[in-house]
C-alpha cells in the first residue's frame, strides 16, 4: 500500500500530518461512523453524493478492488467505465497520500513458498503449535528486538501480554535474550510453561542428532509472571530485573506483539521509567482503548479540533484493507454476508424496534443459504421467532443491492488506515513531547499481518540504525 513513510518525518512534519488527518476524517466522518448492518435501516446509500452513487452503482467486486481500493502498478493504466467526480477521486488520492505505508523494506516474504504452513526461516521446533502468520511475526519482531537490544545495551527484555509465550520462547531460546514474560491469564501462562519444556526437549533432541549445532552458551527459558498490567499505573513487577546486573543497573527493553487496546498505552507510559531504555510495540484492537485515557496521548493531537475518534472509527481501523481487496478480486460468494446481515437488521427492528445491532453468532456456510434462510437462522440467534412472516419481495430487493453494500463498505475501508495513522502518529508525538526518539517501522508483510507497524523508541538518537532495524536479514 502506498502512502507516507512513517520513518524520517521531522517533528513539524508529524504535527502537520496530524492536522491534515483530523481535517480529512472530520470531512468524511459520516462514512466512517456508519455501521454497514444499518445499510438498509438508515438508507446509507442515499447519504452518498449523487455523483458518487452514479460512479459506484453497478460496479462488481473486482472492479471495486481495481478502481476504488487498488493502485495501478508500473505501466498499468486504470480505465474507468465512466467519468468519476473529482470529489471521489480526491477522496481516493487523499486516503492513500496521508496514510502511513504498510509496505515493509523487504519483498513479500519468500519464507512460505515451499510450504505455506511452515516458515523456512524458523527451525522446526520453533514452528510447532504456531500458525504461519504468527511464525512470520515472532521471527520478524524477535529479530528486531535482538538488534535493538544490541544497539541499546539492554540487559533484559520484557514481553508484555505474552499469551502462550511464542515470541518469548523465540527471543530467549532462539536468540539468547534474557526474557521476562508478563501475562494476566493464568491458563495461558501454564500453557506457555508446558510449551517451554516441550521446546527444550525438542532442542536437546536436535542437538543429539546434529552435534555440530550444539548450543555453546547456556539456555534461559522465559521467566513467566502472572500479572495484569494496569495502563493507569506503573507496574513494579514489569520493571524488576530477573538478576542483578554486574554494573550500571538494569537496562530493560519492553515489547508487545499486538498489545491489545490499553496495553500498548501502558508500554508507552512505562517507557518513561529510568530502567527502560528501548521499546518495540505492535498495537492492535484500537476500539478497546479507554476514552479518555488511551487516545489522544499527545498534547498536540489533543488540542486539534476534530481529533475525537469514537468507538466505530477505532474499530474500523482494525480491518485488513489488503485482505479485503483480495477478496473483492476473487468475487467469492462470502462477500454477500454484509448484505444478508443488513437485511436481517431490517427484520429485527420491524419485530422489536428497541433491539438494535444485536450480536449474531456466526452462521455457517452463509454463501449456500437463500436470504430468507439466513434471516430465519439469524432471528433464532437473537432470540426471536424464526417463523416470523417475512416479506420475501423486500428481502430480494435488498439482495439485489449486494454490490452497493460492498461498495459502501469499501469506501469506509479505504478511509480506515487514516484512523490508524492518526492513532500511531499521536503515540509518536507523545514520546517526542517527553524528549524521546521514536519511529514507526513496517516489519511484517501486510498480506499476512495488517497491523504491521512497530513503534520503536529509544532514549538516545540511533540515527541510521533505524534503517538496519527495518531490513530483512539474509
Amino acid at each position: 500500500m502506498p502512502g507516507v513513510s512513517a520513518r524520517g518525518l521531522s517533528h513539524e512534519e508529524r504535527k502537520q500530518l496530524a492536522v491534515n488527518l483530523t481535517r480529512v476524517l472530520a470531512l468524511y466522518r459520516s462514512i466512517l461512523d456508519a455501521y454497514i448492518i444499518e445499510f438498509f435501516t438508515d438508507n446509507l446509500w442515499d447519504t452518498l453524493p449523487c455523483s458518487w452513487q452514479e460512479a459506484l452503482d453497478g460496479l462488481n467486486p473486482p472492479q471495486l478492488a481495481t478502481l476504488l481500493l487498488g493502485i495501478p502498478g508500473e505501466g498499468e493504466v486504470v480505465r474507468y467505465r465512466s467519468v468519476w467526480p473529482l470529489s471521489l477521486l480526491a477522496l481516493k488520492s487523499t486516503a492513500y497520500a496521508l496514510a502511513f505505508t504498510r509496505t515493509p523494506g523487504f519483498q513479500t516474504p519468500s519464507e512460505f513458498l515451499e510450504n505455506p504452513s511452515q516458515s523456512s526461516r524458523l527451525t522446526a521446533p520453533f514452528r510447532k503449535h504456531v500458525r504461519p502468520k504468527k511464525q512470520h511475526e515472532i521471527r520478524r519482531l524477535g529479530e528486531l528486538v535482538k538488534k535493538l537490544s544490541d544497539l541499546t545495551g539492554c540487559t533484559q527484555v520484557v514481553d508484555v501480554g505474552s499469551g502462550q509465550g511464542h515470541l518469548s520462547r523465540f527471543m530467549s531460546l532462539g536468540l539468547g535474550l534474557m526474557v521476562k514474560s508478563i501475562e494476566g491469564d493464568q491458563r495461558l501462562v501454564e500453557r506457555a510453561q508446558r510449551l517451554d519444556q516441550e521446546l527444550l526437549q525438542a532442542l536437546e533432541k536436535e542437538e543429539k542428532r546434529n552435534p555440530q549445532v550444539v548450543q555453546t552458551s547456556p539456555r534461559h527459558s522465559p521467566h513467566h509472571v502472572v500479572r495484569w498490567v494496569d495502563p493507569r499505573a506503573l507496574c513494579e513487577e514489569l520493571l524488576l530485573p530477573l538478576e542483578h546486573p554486574r554494573q550500571g543497573g538494569a537496562r530493560l527493553l519492553l515489547t508487545g506483539l499486538h498489545a491489545c487496546g490499553d496495553l500498548s498505552v501502558a508500554l508507552l507510559r512505562h517507557f518513561c521509567c529510568p530502567e527502560v531504555v528501548a521499546l518495540a510495540s505492535v498495537g492492535c484492537c484500537y476500539m478497546k482503548l479507554s476514552d479518555p485515557g488511551g487516545y489522544p496521548l499527545s498534547q498536540w493531537v489533543a488540542g486539534l479540533p476534530g481529533c475525537e475518534l469514537p468507538y466505530r472509527l477505532r474499530e474500523g481501523a482494525c480491518h485488513a484493507l489488503e485482505e479485503y481487496a483480495e477478496r473483492l478480486q476473487k468475487a467469492g460468494p462470502g462477500l454477500r454476508t454484509h448484505c444478508y446481515r443488513a437485511a436481517l437488521e431490517t427484520v429485527i427492528r420491524c419485530a422489536r424496534p428497541e433491539l438494535r445491532r444485536p450480536g449474531v453468532q456466526g452462521i455457517p456456510r452463509v454463501h449456500e443459504l437463500k436470504i430468507e434462510e439466513y434471516v430465519q437462522r439469524g432471528l433464532q440467534r437473537v432470540g426471536l421467532d424464526p417463523q416470523l412472516p417475512l416479506n420475501l419481495a423486500a428481502l430480494q430487493a435488498h439482495q439485489a443491492q449486494e454490490n452497493r453494500v460492498v461498495a459502501f463498505f469499501s469506501l469506509a475501508l479505504l478511509l480506515s488506515p487514516l484512523v490508524e495513522t492518526l492513532i500511531l502518529l499521536d503515540r509518536l508525538l507523545y514520546l517526542q513531547e517527553q524528549g524521546f526518539h521514536a519511529e514507526l517501522l513496517p516489519i511484517f508483510s501486510p498480506e499476512l499481518s495488517p497491523r504491521n507497524l512497530v513503534l520503536v523508541a529509544t532514549k538516545m538518537p540511533l540515527g541510521q540504525a533505524f534503517s538496519v532495524l527495518e531490513t530483512e536479514d539474509s
